[in-house]
């Protein structure tokens, strides 16, 4: 399939399609409401329109600062139509980020969704020389008395109709070319300030043309969570790809209902970050544990054999024995289906998993369970996925198969180095920054750190900036082992300690309310969450479970002391990125205290 300019992607799609469902997304009670390909391709004529009346002009940067929802989407390609640039944000982005991207794109027209987004660009917008006017989708959002301004998006849809914009419209959508900027992208700044990926509508094709290669059993049949943020390349690539292939999207607004939204739409795909596997396993493994008998043995034996077909014999392009193949096709049936129901994943076929590392104990467990995750590994700078899972034959241990048509190599301290078609242009108004970015022979500096395979299969060590050296001279990679101990159900969050330290230690946030319940039934007291982490018996109890965990690790990776928190890492507290990534210089510096305690 040959893939071109996104500006005319929707209205292509029209054509092909017509009434079929596009775009599903919750109405105002909550209920699932549909838009087809022909009224998505009218809605995006219209904003594109409206676009042009405000006279955006072709190169200028549009900002979007919302959660998702299906005008995102419809503004996304309105801006493209115009062969004009889109600059996202995160919903949850302060007054301080928006404001500088804002600036630092010479943002002036903003798309925001709700009150939350549309109080803290208002206060932006009344410091900065280059806003100039907020169209907010959410009707209910209440405007500022003295704006003056703002419009909202279902009044500013109908502004362009008109034949002069209808025309410059037109004119535009014969001029798309592959080579016309598509987004700028700003990273979450964990070690500096932000800085704007240039990604082209030339990027996003060939992102697109590797993965027809990569993914064969991904069609038009098929329906697609958009759960992440589409601020996110992961989701937002992955989602433009799905409307290439004519995939009805189902889009997921409040991250924090969608363990009711994915069972009400039972999606067949969902692009995700492991973190969200992390929390299906914990619960299918605390229903097995706390199951007895011959439901137990199910369970077990259930696990064992999946693991054994689709692992052992299937993954490696062998034919089953017919006894496991007959127990498999049981299972599948029945416990796999059942506990694959209750998540909302019993019509899955197949959910990519990136961003993140993701546990091979985690990884194993979900694929044996019949669910097939795809897991990758990629950046914004190349447009999301640099290797992933093939169908068969993938290695667990590995962040996948090198794409087909990228290259890679290892360079210097390990780091992963990447050249391609996928790969970005530069950073906004960052030259000497894009320079440092590339070695120079042409390959982008990932600033992350492992190794090839013979099969071509990158394994993934860790980012070399978050690598630590202990005072002994050891390398310790973080977030290796806080991948592994993340793997218990008493703890949510970790933060390794060891650079330029005697040893290893870690700030650990527990899972509250397991630790509340496992306090409550070995009679232990507590009054706070405070004082319930500063129990050492609790303390005892955690650390017995590190130990179990830790066991596969050499003595010098090993944490020999933590602290519980009686707080989360939060985006709010600066400790997180939007991407739930821990800002290690934040997180040192606000416990300082604490971690020198671990030390004396």
């Amino acid at each position: 399939m040959a893939y071109s300019h996104l500006g005319g992607l929707i209205h292509k799609q029209a054509q092909k399609y017509g009434n079929k469902t596009a775009v599903m997304y919750q109405g105002p009670g909550g209920e699932w409401l549909h838009l087809s390909w022909n009224n998505l391709s009218d809605r995006i004529i219209k904003a594109a329109q409206a676009l042009a009346e405000m006279t955006l002009k072709p190169g200028d940067n549009v900002g979007i600062y919302s959660q998702n929802m299906e005008k995102y989407l419809i503004t996304d390609f309105a801006v493209y139509a115009n062969k004009a640039v889109m600059v996202p944000m995160y919903a949850t982005s302060s007054p301080m980020q928006v404001n500088y991207i804002v600036n630092d794109a010479q943002i002036r027209l903003l798309f925001v969704g709700e009150q939350f987004q549309y109080n803290n660009a208002y206060k932006v917008q009344q410091e900065s020389r280059f806003l100039e006017k907020l169209i907010v989708f959410d009707r209910n959002v209440v405007l500022k008395p003295d704006d003056k301004t703002s419009v909202y998006f279902d009044d500013f849809i109908t502004t362009g109709d008109n034949s002069e914009s209808q025309a410059l419209v037109n004119a535009r959508l014969k001029q798309l070319e592959n080579n016309d900027l598509a987004t700028i992208i700003y990273t979450s700044g964990t070690t500096g300030e932000p800085k704007g990926v240039m990604l082209t509508h030339a990027n996003f094709s060939e992102i697109f043309r590797i993965h027809d290669i990569r993914i064969a059993n991904l069609s038009d049949k098929d329906l697609s969570m958009c759960f992440l943020p589409l601020t996110h390349i992961f989701e937002k690539a992955w989602s433009y790809y799905c409307l290439c292939k004519g995939v009805t999207i189902a889009v997921n607004k409040e991250p924090g209902e969608i363990r009711e939204t994915i069972k009400q739409v039972r999606p067949t795909v969902m692009s995700n970050v492991p973190r969200f596997w992390e929390k299906v396993y914990d619960g299918v493994k605390e229903k097995m544990d706390d199951a007895s008998g011959i439901t137990k043995w199910l369970f077990t034996d259930a696990v064992k054999t999946g693991r054994r077909h689709n692992l052992e014999f299937v993954n490696k392009g062998k034919k089953p024995p017919i006894g496991n193949r007959l127990k498999f096709f049981i299972y599948r049936h029945t416990v796999f289906y059942l506990v694959k129901r209750v998540v909302g994943i019993d019509r899955g076929n197949f959910f990519p998993v990136a961003g993140a590392p993701l546990s091979d104990t985690i990884n194993e467990f979900m694929q044996s369970i019949d669910v097939h995750i795809i897991y990758g590994y990629g950046l914004t700078e190349t447009t999301a996925t640099v290797s992933c899972f093939p169908e068969k034959g993938f290695r667990i241990g590995t962040v996948g198969k090198v794409m087909p048509d990228v290259d890679v190599k290892i360079g210097e301290n390990n780091e992963i180095l990447v050249k391609g078609a996928t790969v970005t242009c530069g950073y906004y108004n960052k030259p000497e920054a894009t320079k440092a970015a590339f070695t120079e022979d042409g390959y982008f500096r990932t600033g992350d750190a492992g190794s090839l395979t013979e099969n071509n299969e990158i394994i993934l060590t860790d980012r070399i900036k978050d690598l630590y050296k202990t005072s002994n001279g050891k390398y310790i990679a973080p977030q290796m082992i806080e991948t592994r101990i993340g793997e218990d159900k008493y703890i949510d969050q970790v933060a390794v300690i060891g650079d330029q330290r005697k040893f290893v230690s870690a700030l650990i946030v527990p899972n509250y309310d397991a630790l509340r319940s496992y306090a409550r039934e070995q009679g232990i007291l507590f009054d706070s969450t405070e004082e319930l982490v500063n129990n050492p018996e609790i303390n005892a109890f955690i650390f017995g479970r590190i130990e179990l965990l830790q066991a596969q690790f050499t003595s010098y990776e090993k944490i020999k002391r933590f602290a519980l928190l009686s707080e989360p890492f939060r985006m709010e507290t600066g400790e997180l990125t939007n991407t739930l990534k821990l800002r290690r210089k934040v997180i040192l510096e606000r416990y300082a205290d604490v971690i020198d305690g671990l030390y004396v």
